[in-house]
């Protein structure tokens, strides 16, 4: 899967980048049919501590899912995100088994 990592307003160092994409591709683990995956990073200017925004796009064919969460951490994001997502693409998945 093509994971595509976009950090908003500042730079993102390798580590966080191959935290994303080691976590994302077990996705494929749980749908095989996923094409692609857009990452957002954001920092939300205000004084709270869980100011880090990540937006995780997956495109699957006939469909998208997109999720967002707000964290301390940009990889506690991502461990949610990618939780979410793994729920719906299950559920996707026993969808698809149940329509053929």
């Amino acid at each position: 899967m093509k994971v595509n990592v976009h950090a908003v307003n500042f730079t993102v160092d390798r580590k966080l980048v191959d935290f994303i994409n080691e976590r994302l591709n077990k996705l494929e683990k749980f749908y095989d049919r996923v094409v692609s995956s857009d990452v957002f990073l954001k920092v939300d200017n205000t004084s709270e501590k869980e100011n880090k925004i990540v937006e995780v796009k997956i495109h699957v064919p006939g469909d998208d899912f997109m999720v967002k969460k707000q964290c301390k951490t940009f990889e506690e994001a991502v461990e949610l995100s990618s939780e979410s997502l793994e729920r719906l693409l299950v559920k996707r998945k026993e969808k698809i088994r149940t329509h053929i």
